[in-house]
């Protein structure tokens, strides 16, 4: 079932979230040059929340790390909640942006509440009692237990690692939340949990959300939007079922196929 998203109550939109323009990634020089975006352009706005999909190799990621500041194109422009994201890259995004990365990315030697409370620690704006308040606030609104507060990551299971990342990337207050593969690792039924988790907070908190997956289920349950990449562009842009039917080879390989038809068949009626 295709996501369903009430922006409107999110306030009225200030231009695009993000906003790429005549990006080229590249690495190596000379003959040894690999060219991964050539002259790409996205934009995203206020509230939706985007996939981004594509094939091994068509950056991805590389464009989430763009986006966060931390990687630099050869050209064009970045732009992230109206400023070159390189800035927010060098000033630390964590206060604007939220990166769940993969595979959670937590400090193995902190315990979960310190884990969670981290960057408003770092930060040093708030007393370390209130920081550690902030960041019980925000375990508890992804779910976890108060008792969950002082374990370890190695103790934690993969669902749980997810949303101990999601607290931390939201402690913040962020307006952009970018994901790298959310439900990857997940078992069907933490992965349905996870996704009901994200679509009710996307609602209450007014986030726009980027994210990176191969899950179709994923895709058809939480996003507004797909953007392809392939052949160093973004080759269809707009609501899943609708790029679904563009003629490429990739779209094809990706939605058309068993998994692409399991995940877009409508839901059973119940009686």
């Amino acid at each position: 079932m295709d996501a369903v998203i009430n922006t409107s109550a999110c306030g009225p939109v200030g231009g695009p979230v993000v906003r790429i323009e005549g990006l080229v990634t590249a690495f190596g020089t000379g003959r040894g040059r690999v060219v991964i975006h050539d002259h790409l352009a996205l934009r995203v706005e206020q509230g939706e929340i985007l996939a981004l999909v594509g094939g091994s190799g068509t950056g991805k990621t590389v464009l989430l790390r763009q986006m966060l500041g931390l990687e630099t194109p050869a050209e064009g422009t970045v732009e992230v909640l109206g400023e070159p994201a390189a800035q927010l890259g060098r000033r630390g995004a964590s206060s604007r942006v939220g990166m769940l990365f993969q595979q959670g990315a937590l400090f193995s030697a902190f315990n979960v509440l310190d884990n969670v409370a981290f960057a408003l620690r770092e930060l040093g704006t708030l007393p370390t009692a209130l920081a550690r308040d902030a960041a019980m606030v925000k375990l508890q609104m992804v779910g976890l237990k108060p008792a969950d507060a002082l374990k370890m990551p190695a103790d934690l299971s993969g669902g749980m690692i997810k949303r101990v990342a999601l607290a931390r990337a939201l402690v913040m207050d962020p307006p952009l939340l970018l994901l790298d593969e959310p439900t990857a690792g997940l078992d069907p039924s933490a992965s349905d949990d996870f996704c009901d988790l994200l679509r009710e907070l996307h609602r209450e908190l007014c986030l726009t959300v980027v994210m990176v997956t191969h899950d179709l289920d994923t895709l058809f349950a939480l996003c507004t939007r797909v953007a392809v990449l392939a052949d160093r562009q973004v080759i269809a842009d707009g609501p899943p079922r609708e790029v679904a039917r563009f003629d490429h080879p990739f779209i094809h390989t990706y939605f058309q196929g068993e998994r692409g038809r399991r995940a877009m068949a409508p839901l059973p009626q119940k009686d």
